[in-house]
């Protein structure tokens, strides 16, 4: 008698179990933990990180704030409570608000959070892995702090790049202005020579002055464990100044940058310019010791070394404290160096980020582009004012959120859309709501320009752009022939040297509104930012998310009444993902068991 094969002998009891297999297994796939926040936002002024009494933004009393630790696809609930005297958002710098612009916490798509009232953000964190950022988004606030540091952790079906780390530390490195951000606004909005002119005074890591600076009350420092490598992951959350990163006698392994993981280059410095994150790995090859942390500016004649920022990297056991001259970094005047290096951060090819599938499936190698914006960075004064300019277009902030207003009059009395051109500086600078179309799921190009004498960076929320090149003097057509179309690196920041541009692809897949700014927070302040429109007719919300139920109303909508007083916040729990799982949360984790299960029953008894 011949022996079935393992195709003949399966009856039609099996394909229950099956199907129920895969519906629970996508089911895991689509939705991770919930992940509930508390944030108490207020203002401290004992803190004192330049060493002077000034207003420091605090979230939970912690400066910087709270760290967000998730996993691809987990849902984050962040109930914000404004204690401060004046209203508030919070942006997630390179998070993609995938279908849901409504969360993106900036004035295009948020009504502000009002002093002593609350608001809870709810956004998953869609398809993404990676090294990010938050911070708060109007009125000049990230000046005086607010910022913090998110990790988006791979799910365990994924294989990373790299062996898993002893340890994981976040570094925040960033300027710091020692007069009060409050005063320093004012100033910005009068004064030309401050508004052009004004620099910060000092670099901080993680809110902490440098450890060269006698008057220094805490400096940072990570300890190490003597042949572990650690994950360092590095964020720029400063106000102005690029930043070189290095650490005395070890080199850095860049794996990762803003939800790309990279092709593994080795460095013995890195460049983070303002809004960029990395995640570096580390290995504590030397002897047993202290050795220094060093961040200082680019671009920037700074010589007084208290001024950098200095932290610690420390030998477990180490009775030897760091000493002896800084170490030595490039030249931070030498442009050409460090093009060069952004240059040789690639996408790796290869590996899955996100999902299983490799992250070069999706790239940029034939695509046809169906827009370009050719966007010029530049100063102006208007009506006596110093302003920064897009295509000599200072934004100008309506009192009503561009989403809301397209949302209940399709923008109608707020804003015009494709008044101004994306591709052409008009002759006489003016403000305007500089609002402009994006074809969905067309292929854009964007170009940016700097006009001026100083770094630039330019973010777009809600995507991932992939950085095509880089180049000094003016954009020219004939300079596409320059671009890596074969493995561009794929960030949401991007720097621009001085009197040069730089050219990204996006793929404009998710509709919605979505800001596209510089990361140079007074050029942000005083207008150098543009919104784009991403439309699909489609109403369906597997599109585009509805309005969500909590939706706060101001400007032309807003209430006749005052708000009401804030609502009775959660149950205040950790941040670790693995202990904030609601009920929905927790069915979803033991569908995820049941699944795991059958998929091991079936493979031991070769189902």
């Amino acid at each position: 008698m011949r022996l079935m094969s393992g195709s003949d002998h399966r009856g039609p009891w099996l394909i229950l179990p099956a199907t129920l297999l895969l519906i629970l297994l996508l089911a895991c796939r689509a939705h991770g933990e919930d992940i509930f926040l508390q944030w108490d936002v207020a203002v401290d002024t004992s803190i004192r990180p330049a060493s002077v009494d000034q207003p420091v933004i605090t979230i939970n009393g912690m400066f910087p704030g709270p760290l967000i630790n998730a996993t691809t696809n987990d849902v984050v609930h962040v109930n914000v409570v404004n204690h401060m005297d004046e209203a508030l958002l919070i942006t997630w710098n390179g998070i993609q608000q995938r279908r849901n612009s409504w969360q993106d916490g900036v004035s295009g798509t948020n009504c502000p959070i009002q002093p002593f009232t609350n608001w809870t953000y709810v956004f998953q964190l869609k398809d993404q892995i990676g090294t990010f950022s938050y911070f708060p988004s109007i009125n000049f606030l990230k000046a005086g702090g607010g910022f913090g540091p998110i990790r988006v952790h791979h799910r365990p079906v994924i294989q990373v790049p790299y062996l898993k780390p002893e340890a994981e530390f976040d570094l925040l490195i960033g300027d710091w202005y020692e007069t009060s951000y409050k005063d320093l606004r004012s100033t910005l909005s009068s004064n030309l020579m401050a508004a052009y002119n004004s620099t910060p005074d000092k670099v901080l890591m993680n809110g902490k002055g440098s450890y060269r600076d006698p008057l220094t009350k805490a400096y940072e420092s990570f300890t190490v464990k003597p042949g572990k490598t650690y994950l360092i992951r590095i964020s720029n959350v400063g106000s102005a100044w690029s930043l070189n990163f290095l650490i005395q006698n070890h080199r850095m392994v860049l794996v990762e940058t803003e939800g790309s993981y990279t092709n593994a280059i080795t460095l013995d410095s890195l460049d983070v310019h303002v809004g960029q994150s990395y995640s570096v790995l580390v290995t504590a090859d030397q002897a047993t010791s202290d050795y220094y942390m060093v961040a200082t500016p680019k671009l920037v004649n700074v010589t007084d070394m208290t001024k950098f920022g200095i932290g610690v990297l420390h030998y477990d056991s180490s009775t030897t404290a760091a000493g002896g001259p800084l170490p030595i970094g490039p030249d931070p005047f030498d442009i050409e160096l460090s093009i060069n290096q952004a240059n040789s951060i690639r996408w790796n090819l290869t590996t899955g980020a996100a999902r299983p599938n490799p992250q070069g499936s999706f790239n940029v190698h034939n695509v046809t582009l169906s827009q370009t914006f050719i966007l010029s960075a530049s100063t102006a004064e208007i009506d006596g004012t110093p302003k920064f300019t897009v295509n000599n277009v200072s934004y100008l902030t309506p009192d009503t959120p561009l989403k809301l207003a397209d949302h209940l009059v399709n923008g109608s009395g707020v804003y015009e859309l494709d008044e101004f051109s994306t591709n052409s500086t008009i002759v006489k600078p003016e403000r305007g709501v500089f609002v402009a179309s994006g074809i969905h799921k067309g292929w854009i190009e964007l170009v940016f320009h700097n006009d001026l004498d100083v770094m630039d960076s330019w973010h777009l929320d809600g995507f991932g752009f992939f950085v095509v090149g880089y180049g000094r003097g003016k954009w020219r057509p004939k300079s596409r022939s320059t671009y890596n179309l074969y493995d561009p690196v794929v960030r949401s920041t991007v720097q621009v040297y001085p009197r040069g541009w730089s050219a990204a692809y996006a793929y404009l897949d998710n509709p919605g509104m979505w800001n596209l700014r510089s990361q140079q927070l007074k050029n942000w302040y005083l207008g150098e930012e543009l919104y784009v429109r991403v439309y699909d007719a489609d109403p369906n919300p597997e599109k585009e998310r509805p309005s969500p139920d909590n939706i706060l109303l101001c400007g032309k909508f807003a209430p006749p009444t005052p708000p009401s007083a804030p609502s009775a916040p959660p149950p205040k729990t950790s941040s670790a993902p693995s202990s904030q799982i609601t009920a929905a949360g927790s069915h979803i984790a033991i569908i995820c068991i049941v699944a795991t299960f059958i998929q091991t029953s079936r493979r031991s008894f070769n189902f």
